[in-house]
């Protein structure tokens, strides 16, 4: 089990340890053995702050919320040190040596985690982390997660507690792989996520091919395709017939609009073809999707 700092815990700071009987029992259970916290904590300016291991057992998260730091990978190569600042977070594998501290006169304020589980190493190679530190900016969801694990240290040691934790930790991996994709240096200069999702949106009572769409980014097709496919896992357009679908429940959950009518205001003028578009993608065609008892 790695050794966390010594660094002097001021009032505001959170440092907190899974005992060791309890992190056994978590590598064991099967609903926490593919996941699961070690330890955590909160340190706010944390002047002074600095740490060293030459190894380490575990995989450990580090994000910057305020101020600044720096990392070194492997302390002997001066080469490979990183600025770490406001927005950044630090994804460090098992045995892999390294040190940071905070800047002397912008210390940082940073959330740190480490975990381990049967699925680290896959949840790890899943965020496919171009750099041991990237920016992903100040993000509220993570935050929120953070916090809430920091909360385990008023849990009473309680398994069910842990076990809750252990998923939560397993959604804030699974959101920085999302995240790190959308803020990848290749992507951020000539890739805006976002504002293809918006154009889409707009699109949503419409149709929309994948060349009026790239007119729109000013991105050519293929470029378009190729990039949106490596971020969102599937095509531009399948993508927005699923946002289409989505909207075509919800249409179908909330009013008593007919099918021809659902059809219509998401831009299909043949039902049958919206129809088999819908049951191809939700499973259900329509009208048994409105019938159904698990909608």
């Amino acid at each position: 089990m790695s050794i966390t700092s010594d660094w002097p815990l001021p009032r505001d700071g959170i440092r907190f340890l899974t005992p060791r009987q309890l992190v056994n029992q978590l590598a064991s259970h099967p609903l926490s053995q593919s996941l699961y916290p070690i330890a955590m904590g909160y340190y706010p300016l944390a002047h002074h702050h600095h740490m060293r291991r030459l190894e380490h057992d575990d995989y450990l998260l580090i994000y910057c919320t305020a101020g600044q730091g720096i990392l070194h990978i492997n302390p002997v190569d001066e080469a490979r040190q990183y600025e770490v600042s406001s927005g950044d977070i630090i994804i460090l594998p098992k045995h892999m040596s390294h040190s940071y501290h905070a800047h002397d006169q912008y210390p940082w304020s940073i959330y740190w985690l480490h975990f381990d589980g049967s699925l680290a190493k896959a949840f790890c190679q899943h965020l496919q982390i171009a750099a041991p530190c990237q920016n992903i900016g100040l993000q509220p969801r993570v935050i929120n997660i953070l916090e809430t694990l920091t909360e385990l240290r008023n849990s009473k040691y309680q398994l069910s507690n842990f076990i809750y934790a252990s998923h939560q930790l397993q959604s804030l991996l699974s959101y920085l792989s999302l995240l790190l994709k959308q803020h990848s240096p290749q992507n951020s200069k000539t890739f805006d996520l976002q504002q293809i999702e918006s154009i889409m949106q707009q699109h949503l009572h419409l149709s929309l091919s994948l060349d009026v769409l790239a007119e729109e980014v000013k991105l050519s097709k293929y470029h378009l395709a190729k990039k949106f496919r490596h971020l969102v896992g599937q095509s531009p357009i399948q993508y927005f017939i699923n946002m289409k679908m989505q909207h075509a429940c919800f249409l179908l959950d909330s009013s008593n609009l007919s099918v021809k009518q659902v059809s219509a205001d998401l831009g299909y003028d043949d039902t049958y073809y919206f129809s088999r578009l819908f049951k191809k993608t939700i499973g259900l065609s329509p009208d048994q999707y409105r019938k159904s008892k698990y909608r």
